[in-house]
């Protein structure tokens, strides 16, 4: 497997910095968190319509750029350094990924162009799935990201069953939440509607096989946005070493002090090559790749939590304070690890394969 990046995608991961270095700054993600929906729908705009990311992962014949998981591997790394407060990952990976694995060839013309050009998407059923029984569905579901302000639900049911429904439809109701991280908004959604069969991703109780394999692309992509977050915490960390003296010496110099940089340094490191990982087994569609995304998934977690603590630890007093960006980052890695499963159940994934194998 090479994990070298091409021209083309470095260039890719460079448009993605410049992009977000000047549209999604932290001025702005501040005033977004602070606001009641914890959307910025200007840079969701720019995102999908002037660059085209969220259609990344759309084949072309339907207006996507047709690109792979390495390429959505770079593009989330950035978003994650800047922790932009839009459905991205939910738009383009998880809704993207569900009708590229359920849908007929109709319903995939139709729903992809919109995925692909903007129409915001979340995915319900990472924690708790709603009941689909003669035509209605019934039930609730939490911790259902950016469904507050989602145009599309894409549902997976207890039996099996995936749906993409209208999220302003009658009979549904999203209910946010206060939760820890509020860069990443939850919510509620209970249903009590009507489901057509137009609404049915192929058969209903069929797409258990579409839904897996939904969930572990989306967990090892996830590990490429939780690299970006640790990346930037280790930076921004870095950078304040440089700056700040006691004792007459820049605290960078102490030993203790690079010690502790050194360590962080690595755990990106490595959850960078995880991540690229992961993200290259995807793509190849290889034996691996339930692996691959299960270290990945559970390695990034712990690394980020780590890096993000460390991070307001080096940073002293001012790191404790609510001014200070390091508890925004420090409260995304705690919610994205237990976000599409903990790294715990990521291990024991991983040992349920190795001991299969093992067999």
């Amino acid at each position: 497997m090479d994990f070298a990046l091409s021209d083309d995608q470095r260039a890719i991961q460079e448009a993605a910095r410049d992009f977000l270095t000047d549209a999604a700054g932290f001025d702005a993600l501040r005033a977004t968190v602070d606001g009641e929906a914890g959307f910025d729908a200007a840079l969701w705009e720019s995102l999908a319509g002037e660059m085209g990311f969220a259609g990344l992962m759309v084949p072309e014949a339907h207006g996507g750029l047709g690109l792979g998981a390495v390429e959505m591997a770079l593009v989330l790394e950035e978003l994650g350094r800047c922790l932009a407060p839009v459905p991205f990952f939910e738009t383009a990976v998880l809704a993207v990924q569900a009708v590229l694995a359920a849908a007929d060839e109709g319903q995939k013309s139709t729903l992809l162009p919109r995925l692909a050009s903007g129409t915001r998407a979340s995915f319900v059923g990472t924690a708790g799935r709603p009941t689909l029984s003669d035509g209605r569905l019934t039930g609730e579901a939490h911790f259902v990201t950016f469904a507050h302000v989602a145009q599309l639900l894409v549902v997976a049911t207890s039996d099996q069953s995936l749906l993409v429904l209208d999220a302003a439809m009658s009979g549904i109701e999203i209910t946010p939440v206060a939760s820890l991280d509020r860069t990443r908004r939850f919510s509620t959604v209970r249903f009590d509607c009507a489901v057509s069969p137009e609404q049915m991703l192929g058969a209903a109780g069929s797409a258990g096989e579409a839904i897996a394999q939904t969930l572990l692309i989306g967990a090892g992509l996830l590990a490429a946005e939780q690299t970006g977050g640790a990346q930037y915490s280790l930076e921004a960390t870095v950078d304040y070493a440089r700056q700040r003296v006691q004792f007459g010496r820049v605290i960078g110099s102490f030993q203790a002090y690079k010690h502790m940089l050194a360590d962080m340094m690595m755990l990106v490191e490595a959850s960078r090559s995880a991540a690229y990982y992961a993200a290259a087994a995807i793509d190849e569609g290889s034996e691996e790749m339930a692996e691959a995304c299960h270290v990945a998934r559970a390695y990034a977690s712990d690394a980020y939590r780590s890096v993000s603590g460390d991070a307001i630890q080096l940073h002293g007093g001012i790191g404790f304070t609510w001014e200070h960006h390091a508890h925004l980052f420090f409260k995304r890695a705690r919610s994205s690890a237990t976000w599409l499963g903990s790294a715990d159940q990521h291990r024991e994934a991983l040992a349920q394969i190795i001991l299969k194998d093992a067999a």
